[in-house]
Parts: structure tokens; sequence; C-alpha cells
């Protein structure tokens, strides 16, 4: 086992106009399950590959315990690969596949059948051994990829959305053997994904990245608690925070008919750069159904954000509403999780309010976090 240290890593292609990755800072512990995540483009896998070789690093170093691997050939970094689309030999059976490494490397024959049988063990592919891969399902083909890691025992495993080819109910009962595996072998691993919901259910810690750049690097409860920025909050979350727009008054912001308190020394920060405005968010599941005894700013209209509903998703245990609403006289989409027995109609108005300690406020325009 090892720790990763990313350190001021930096890739540029060829003609790029800016850095795929750019000075990227991470220290990955030893044993730790680190989850690389964000949209297409945003250069986690290149992050990745560059961690494995695959992809030269321009600039910074990469480290593998107390080694600098910035420039050693991927054979020579101790680590194994688990790739999107599984990369198995057709022609080998799934024991000869797991082992294949293994043989390349000269170990003996004894040595490479107790690794493979072992690892088949671990992974329920024990008597899939004498199969080929055209016989195996989807999850079981992964099962063997990863199996095929397994073997080598290496400081590192690196997985690139190893899960984006299975069907949704197969790819969450994965993503847990894969946690439970990773927790049971204790190898350091990085992981890459853009489904969020993955990232948040098998990381012990997630980064964010953006256009190359690491947005944040926290535990999942900590990245859904405190978001940094707005990308980070948009990002993260299933259905997304709602992010309005909303001036700066005394004492807090209005949020609709409601006042949000907001640290002063931070409302004067953000008045201070120039900005008329800030950026409240509030997620789905920390709105209230506005009462009679909810806070209202004016006598003469309840308390709240006035919601129309304009579409329901019924979960059963609970559901979303999907509504627009007018907040500082613009018209913006609102998402809020009701009761799933207490589920409203399309057109009926709900008056909604943000749960106190539950808003989170950003600059809008730099997009920092500026609330506690």
């Amino acid at each position: 086992m090892a720790t990763v240290t990313f350190d001021q890593a930096t890739r540029i292609y060829p003609g790029g106009d800016r850095p795929a990755v750019d000075k990227l800072n991470i220290d990955i512990a030893d044993g730790e399950f680190l989850v690389l995540v964000g949209p297409s483009g945003c250069g986690k896998s290149t992050s990745l590959r560059m961690l494995a070789g695959l992809e030269d690093v321009n600039d910074g170093a990469i480290r593998i315990g107390d080694r600098d691997v910035t420039h050693l050939p991927p054979k020579d970094r101790d680590i194994a690969m688990v790739f999107q689309n599984y990369a198995l030999y057709p022609h080998m059976t799934v024991a000869d596949n797991m082992g294949f490494a293994l043989k390349i490397a000269g170990v003996n024959k004894a040595e490479i059948r107790q690794r493979v049988e072992e690892a088949a063990k671990i992974l329920d592919l024990t008597e899939y051994l004498s199969r080929k891969p055209k016989a195996l399902s989807g999850g079981q083909r992964q099962r063997v990829a990863m199996g095929r890691a397994i073997v080598r025992e290496p400081q590192v495993f690196l997985m690139d959305e190893p899960l984006s080819n299975l069907d949704a109910k197969l790819r969450v009962q994965t993503r847990t053997q894969i946690a439970s595996l990773q927790r049971r072998l204790g190898t350091t691993t990085v992981y890459v994904t853009h489904d969020q919901v993955e990232a948040m259910t098998m990381g012990d810690r997630v980064a964010v990245l953006k256009d190359g750049l690491l947005q944040q690097v926290d535990s999942p409860r900590n990245m859904y608690d405190r978001p940094a920025n707005l990308f980070v909050a948009g990002f993260i979350g299933s259905p997304a925070m709602n992010l309005v727009e909303v001036p700066i008054t005394d004492g807090g912001v209005t949020f609709g008919n409601s006042v949000v308190p907001v640290n002063r020394e931070a409302l004067k920060a953000a008045s201070d750069s120039g900005d008329k405005t800030v950026t409240v968010g509030v997620r789905p599941e920390h709105f209230e159904i506005a009462d009679g005894e909810a806070k209202s700013v004016s006598k003469d209209a309840p308390a709240g954000v006035a919601v129309t509903v304009n579409v329901v998703e019924e979960l059963g245990a609970d559901g979303y509403v999907y509504g627009s609403a007018e907040v500082a006289g613009s018209q913006v989409d609102i998402v809020v999780r009701v009761g799933g027995r207490s589920v409203p109609l399309k057109g009926d108005v709900l008056h909604v309010v943000p749960r106190g300690g539950e808003t989170h406020v950003f600059s809008t325009s730099t997009g920092e976090r500026l609330s506690d």
C-alpha cells in the first residue's frame, strides 16, 4: 500500500488553448478511496492517466509513496488499472485473463493459480474460471477485470468509470461490491466517474474538478454540507441545489417573503467587492411548507416563496415538486422535496421557507461561499 501525491501536476495537450489539468494538488492517504468527479472534459480521466503513466506530466510532479514516478513508464509504477470497457482477451478463459499479467511477469504457475483462485473467491467468480468473456454478463466481466487487478497486488488501484457500461440496477449493486472490496483489501484507490451519486456513496473523499481545476476535495458529508463554491453546490446533490440570485439587504438577504440571515462580515465583503446581489442556495430537502408561524417580512403576504407546481415526481417514500416562482422580480425554477403521502397536484401553489441553518450563500461575482 502507498500514499499518492499530485504536486502542481499539469497536463497541456499540443495545440490546446488551456491546460487539460492545471496545477493539481491532492494528497491521498494510504488505503484511501478517492473519487475524482466532474462533467465531461473536466480533466478527471486525464489526471488518472497521468498517475498511470499514460499521459505526460508537463509540469509539477506525481509521487507514489516516497517515489517520484512523474517520468517512470507505467510498468514501473506498481499500479493496476480497471478500464471502462473491461479490456478482456476474448480467446482466453476467465482464469487466464486474471492471471495473464502475472504470467508476463514470470510468476510461476502454482502461485498464479493460487492468486487467481483467491481473487475469484473474493469476487464470487470461482464457478466461472473456465468460461470465456462472451459467456459472462456485463457485471461478471467487470468483476473479472477487477480480479485481474487484484491478483497483481499493486500499491494503487486506478478505476476509470468502470460501471458506465452497466444497467442502473447492476450499477448500484456493483458499486457497493467495489466499495466493500476496497475496504477489505485496504489498497489505495483512485476512482473516476461523472456520476456524483457514485462519488458520494463510494469515496472516503471526493475531488471535484471543472475545466482542469480542482474545485474542492473533502469528505462526501462535508461537501454536501459546505460546498466551497457555486459550481460544487450545483453539481453535488440529486436533484441539484436550488440557486437563486437575490439582492443584499440589511442583516441578511430576502428570499421571497422570508429573511435569510447571513454573516455580516461576509455580506460586507460582498458589498465591498461591488456585488449588489448574492446567490442563495437551498437543497430540495431543506425547504419546509410555510405555516402561520413562519416569519414574514410582509404582513400582507404569506411567508416564504410561492411555488406553482409544474411537475411532480412520486417516488413512494417521498416526492419531488418541480415548480416556478417569482424571486427578486425574476421567474426561477424551484425543486422541493415533499412527503410521499402529501404530494400536491399540478397547478397547486405551495409556500415554502428555507429551513433555518440549511441555506448556503455565495458571492455572485466570484462564486465563492460566503455563509458559515
